[in-house]
């Protein structure tokens, strides 16, 4: 029986022990129970009349039990019952609708396909699912992160009515699922790096050097995510054009206030490089049931152009709303978003920021006040990520072809180095003969 409270997300779903007439549920299991509870919910919630948010909407949560036989309200299914827990259906209801996504389009994408199980470079806890058309990723989330989570939705509510645009997450829904003994709560966000469009480099980015650096076992993955020590012996920055860059860095600005505001810390920029080839792009080499983008405002290039208005719900193909960047003379396309926003600062990451920085420099460690943070993480952002390209260099036309050479070698400054090779070097060369090199640079 389905019913309602106005509990926080902690009531009632701590994870309890397996009994033994229970069989711990296995990973399809429980991603099957995710999907099949989505779309109870959502179904659900269609028998709602549409109206405004309350107040009250943003601390309610709906308990529903799915027997395997099924019942009154609940279909049969295959999998171990399980208890379904959704928070806030009608403030989520408003977001996905605010974002342009259709319950019908939402449940296409989340329940019409098995999910995919992502790895996770990070040092949390998290499973990570995408759904096999790219838009959606469905991440687990702690006890605590969910109930700040529900605490935040007011303000989340009023920043996103006011900015639509924005590289914070977008959340689409959050359940819980109570199967075997087993509490899981997730959260559905919108997918930062698409799948469709090969990542030649990802980058968990803080602005802080304390262990900072990809690990041994992250580098030899077949697509590693580095750190911001790794970005700044990689690369000399990535280069914008004026507008573009105003644009980027106003929306990162706006976001880390609006962060700051809420004493949220220690969050990330995830950063995908995508290398443009000479060549057109292989269609062959795309994923195929991405028909078209179903979010507004979801792609990198959308969440940062403010000056535009009703934009088209279909990403560019080739793209993919990816934003043109440089480095050196090689062309790029940036995806971004800025993820782990569920930390507040309270008593325990206080006592984690004393603690480190007796033992290191307390201003270089990641976890810190909400202001400092991000100031810090706004200034990596801005002056060592990305930058401007100088249009002087641009603005000579010169026939002399002496004059054109060395016009060439001036453009050449802003994106070369002696030091930082290429984005993808001309000639094959592999990653490990590039740590040898740079590890005896540094014994020298």
């Amino acid at each position: 029986m389905s019913t309602a409270s106005a509990d926080s997300v902690g009531g009632g779903t701590k994870t309890s022990k397996v009994s033994k007439d229970h069989k711990k549920p296995t990973s399809a299991t429980l991603k099957g129970a995710i999907q099949l509870g989505i779309s109870y919910a959502v179904g659900n919630l269609s028998s709602k009349p549409d109206r405004d948010v309350l107040m009250q909407d943003f601390s309610v949560v709906e308990s529903v039990f799915l027997p395997s036989e099924g019942s009154n309200l609940t279909p049969a299914h295959h999998y171990p019952d399980f208890r379904l827990k959704t928070y806030a259906p009608l403030a989520f209801r408003y977001f996905r609708e605010l974002f342009g996504i259709k319950p019908d389009d939402y449940l296409y994408s989340i329940c019409n396909e098995p999910l995919i199980e992502l790895s996770n470079p990070g040092a949390s806890s998290s499973w990570f699912y995408l759904t096999s058309d790219d838009e959606f990723i469905i991440k687990t989330v702690q006890h605590k992160e969910a109930e700040f989570l529900q605490k935040l939705l007011p303000g989340y509510y009023m920043n996103l009515n006011q900015n639509p645009r924005t590289l914070l997450p977008k959340f689409y829904g959050l359940y819980c699922i109570q199967c075997g003994g087993v509490t899981i709560r997730v959260v559905v966000m919108n997918n930062v790096l698409p799948r469709a469009m090969k990542m030649h480099y990802k980058y968990d980015l803080k602005g802080s050097s304390y262990k900072r650096r990809a690990s041994r076992k992250e580098r030899a993955k077949s697509s590693p995510t580095f750190k911001d020590l790794d970005f700044q012996e990689m690369h000399e920055g990535l280069h914008f054009d004026s507008d573009t860059y105003n644009a980027l860095m106003n929306t990162l600005q706006r976001d880390c206030r609006v962060l700051e505001s809420f004493k949220i810390m220690d969050y990330s920029l995830l950063l995908g490089i995508h290398v443009l080839d000479r060549k057109p792009l292989s269609r062959g080499s795309r994923c195929d049931s991405r028909k078209g983008q179903k979010v507004l405002y979801s792609t990198a290039l959308e969440s940062i152009q403010g000056n535009l208005k009703d934009p088209e719900p279909v990403a560019d193909d080739d793209t993919l709303g990816g934003i043109p960047a440089k480095h050196k003379d090689e062309s790029l396309l940036i995806f971004l978003g800025i993820i782990d926003i569920l930390q507040s600062y309270r008593f325990i990451k206080k006592v984690e920021h004393s603690w480190k920085a007796l033992v290191h420099d307390g201003d270089t460690v990641s976890v810190h006040r909400p202001s400092f943070y991000a100031d810090r993480f706004l200034k990596f952002m801005g002056s060592t990520v990305f930058k401007k390209i100088h249009r002087k260099f641009f603005s000579q036309h010169i026939r002399s072809t002496t004059f054109q050479f060395t016009e060439v070698l001036l453009v050449a400054t802003v994106y070369s180095s002696s030091i930082q090779p290429d984005l993808l070097p001309r000639t094959a060369v592999s990653f490990e003969s590039t740590q040898n090199d740079e590890d005896g640079r540094e014994k020298r």
